[in-house]
């Protein structure tokens, strides 16, 4: 603890002298003829605190600052006060010795306690330590928080120490008129973000308990060696009160965006390894406490605690204004409290306030830091440009430039590069797993054009999948790294309009060798994305003409086919439902006639077109999938939304039995089919694609049926609404109705379950004799 302080700053000098001569009488262990030397701790923004030592003990030293104070504000009688009660009660804090508020000592009211040896970690990172250590210390740190909560508030003898009940509109009304004191400009969001936390006050604001107010790891010493806490450090803000507000404040860090970093003490912990994670310690909390664990209004907490480090802001800054600031960096904080209020409203405003993962299938850490920077990213940027998007294809409905990208299309995808957050679904890329990225896949699945913002869209993360797994060297460099910049999109040239193409051995596009060649004919449709003008490069399954071929599934192979190459022809693009889907390249008709292309181009090698679709439809259903649920999300908020604003026949729309029964449905069917699908994307994970295949085919039939579902009982309460293009929901059917088709029928997918089932039972049946 030594190495965290420094020598006295100037503005909070006092007489070591004159300190002496007040212990030498009120203390039997400092006598005037002892050494005393006083060193500041460079921590602590608000009260002053001093190392003091003789040659035989050390002491800490907490004081008001200096000059004017805002109003109720730096008691330190009331740190002296609680800290003694929590002593006696044998509650790890130091132990008090002595309060003095004769000003006349020091230049100001102080108390001096014992100085307890042990490590403060300064850095919520915990940088050095081990990750298991790590998980102790927080482990460690919460269960002292829930300790501290379920003490007896009576038989702490702290009588009039807090106002109880209603605490939660005290802290909004408390730390509003701090800030108003403090604030050098006006700063709108704090404003609306004061106004949205008084509006919706916890309902639930009557449990009372002793509250730290500032419960944060490093106001905890730890023993030397042990996860264990031996002090729970500045008790300045403490009060009886909600016993959630300090658990929201403990668990804050784990919410906060990786972009704002006040401070070591203040920044985010999104992807630490072995950080517990919000759900991990609430259950701890919760169980220590023995009580339930579902914890309601969590967002609320959340932002007001935010306010509070926003309001902490401004007062550090003001008395950096006023030349009587603890910290040496203080006039930084006033540049954070503008920014802490946007947080704060959009905290108020997430009701997902734990990380995905309910426990069964949990991300890893950066899996979560990732998908909360997607989410942060859609709501800052995607979400505010999807009229200007609709706009764009509306106005060019009739123009050969509507294949185009629009440029606010562009401009995102730039800050989302720039972001980190690009090629999201390549593990070998992103470091994430299929996992991590079935989340992620999820959030973008809520817009359409979402996928394109971090370049994951399909079909061209499918070809880039191939391209990584089972493209040559030459392959990668003159396809896969445009691709993976962005600069250049392709498109998947697979089912044919001239055969049952359900049964993919029927392809007939031929592939001829002659030469040093393989020359192409065939006509091929449903060819996404081809209409994009960027699109530069298609795969093309063919037929082999070879002789040699023993089995149908060793007959077709898939080659690059640069779309420039003489006798590649866009013939038409496709409708859906009447629509050309030209925001994602649309659906193309294209013709090969006698197109011609070096056996470089070949993948893999011919006849390994099965083996590669394989490897390449494994994920890339995974990611179909995971959108199809975001879709379901939206198509229920919508459908919530029109239930609860409509009125029929006397009542509200849910009110009416069939509708609340669509509603339970809607979201039993949801929350199925995401647990399916992150089922199948562990299993990818662990077992790999093809030990996966079981898993791929049963989302493939459940998550396009699940959705078609939702979004048809979102339209059926919308009504004719819901068939127009006012709302989304139509074009949104559109879509996943489509997936109960792409990337084969269910029917087939049917029956590949049906006879792997049949399989698996057959050893079990095989095990038991």
């Amino acid at each position: 603890m030594e190495d965290l302080t420094t020598s006295v700053r100037q503005q909070h000098k006092f007489s070591v002298g004159g300190l002496q001569r007040y212990l030498s009488v009120k203390s039997r262990t400092v006598s005037n003829n002892d050494t005393l030397t006083v060193r500041q701790y460079s921590a602590g923004q608000s009260n002053p605190t001093f190392l003091i030592q003789t040659p035989s003990n050390s002491y800490v030293l907490r004081k008001k600052p200096p000059g004017e104070l805002l109003p109720g504000a730096h008691k330190v009688d009331r740190e002296y006060r609680v800290q003694k009660a929590l002593f006696s009660a044998g509650f790890p804090v130091p132990q008090p010795l002595l309060h003095c508020t004769d000003a006349e000592i020091i230049g100001t009211e102080f108390y001096l306690m014992e100085h307890v040896r042990g490590r403060i970690f300064r850095d919520l990172r915990l940088p050095g330590v081990s990750a298991a250590e790590r998980a102790a210390l927080y482990v460690a740190a919460v269960e002292a928080l829930a300790k501290l909560h379920s003490l007896d508030l009576a038989s702490l003898n702290l009588e009039g120490y807090g106002k109880g009940s209603g605490y939660c509109k005290r802290q909004v009304s408390t730390w509003t008129k701090q800030y108003t004191a403090a604030a050098h400009r006006d700063i709108p969001a704090m404003n609306e973000l004061s106004g949205w936390l008084m509006k919706n006050l916890p309902a639930t604001d009557n449990e009372v308990t002793l509250v730290h107010g500032d419960f944060r790891l490093d106001n905890l010493i730890f023993h030397p060696t042990e996860a264990r806490v031996m002090a729970v450090l500045d008790w300045e803000l403490s009060t009886t009160g909600q016993p959630l507000a300090d658990l929201a404040y403990f668990l804050m860090p784990h919410f906060w965006p990786i972009s704002i970093n006040i401070s070591s003490t203040m920044g985010s912990l999104k992807g630490i390894e072995g950080i517990p994670t919000v759900g991990d310690l609430i259950s701890i909390y919760c169980r220590v406490r023995g009580i339930p664990s579902a914890l309601p209004q969590l967002n609320f907490y959340l932002a007001l605690s935010v306010f509070k480090i926003a309001g902490i802001s401004q007062g550090i800054y003001a008395r950096h204004l006023l030349g009587n600031a603890s910290a040496p960096n203080a006039a930084q904080f006033g540049q954070c409290v503008e920014p802490l209020a946007k947080i704060a409203l959009q905290l108020a405003q997430r009701s997902d306030t734990c990380p995905a993962g309910d426990g069964l299938f949990l991300q890893t850490p950066k899996g979560q830091a990732v998908l909360q920077q997607v989410k942060d990213f859609m709501r800052h940027n995607v979400l505010p440009a999807q009229e200007e998007v609709a706009e764009y294809y509306s106005k060019h409905a009739q123009s050969p430039q509507r294949w185009h990208t629009p440029q606010i299309m562009q401009d995102l995808k730039v800050k989302a590069r720039e972001a980190g957050l690009w090629n999201l679904f390549l593990p070998a890329v992103s470091g994430l797993s299929q996992l991590d990225y079935a989340y992620i896949a999820e959030e973008t699945g809520r817009y359409l054009f979402a996928p394109e913002v971090f370049n994951c869209q399909a079909p061209d993360t499918g070809n880039m999948e191939v391209l990584h797994m089972f493209g040559s060297e030459e392959q990668k460099s003159k396809w896969l790294e445009p691709l993976l910049k962005g600069e250049i999109r392709s498109c998947f040239c697979m089912t044919e309009p001239d055969v049952a193409s359900s049964d993919a051995t029927n392809m007939e596009c031929t592939l001829c060798r002659d030469e040093d060649d393989f020359v192409i004919n065939g006509r091929k449709w449903w060819s996404s994305g081809a209409g994009n003008p960027q699109c530069k490069v298609a795969i093309v399954m063919c037929r082999s003409d070879s002789q040699d071929v023993k089995t149908r599934h060793g007959q077709h192979s898939m080659i690059l086919v640069p779309m420039d190459t003489p006798g590649v022809k866009l013939v038409r693009p496709l409708t859906v439902f009447g629509q050309d889907d030209a925001i994602h390249g649309g659906h193309f008709e294209v013709h090969f006639e006698n197109v011609r292309v070096p056996t470089c181009n070949i993948i893999l090698g011919e006849g390994r077109g099965f083996e590669i679709a394989q490897g390449r439809l494994g994920p890339g259903r995974l990611h179909h999938c995971m959108r199809a649920v975001g879709v379901a999300e939206l198509a229920l908020e919508l459908l919530c939304q029109r239930a609860v604003s409509r009125h029929t026949f006397g009542k509200k729309l849910y009110q009416h039995e069939v509708v609340a029964h669509w509603i339970a449905e809607c979201r039993l069917m949801i929350d199925q089919t995401r647990l399916l699908t992150l089922h199948a994307a562990r299993a990818v994970d662990t077992l790999g694609s093809r030990a996966a295949r079981k898993q791929i085919a049963m989302i493939k039939v459940a998550a396009a049926r699940m959705a078609c579902k939702v979004v048809d009982c979102a339209i059926q309460v919308y009504g004719g609404a819901g068939v127009s293009g006012d709302f989304p929901l139509a074009q949104m059917y559109s879509y996943v109705r489509t997936l109960r088709i792409a990337d084969g029928p269910d029917e087939v997918h049917l029956s590949s379950i049906a006879h792997l089932e049949l399989r698996d039972q057959l050893k079990k049946a095989h095990a038991k004799l």
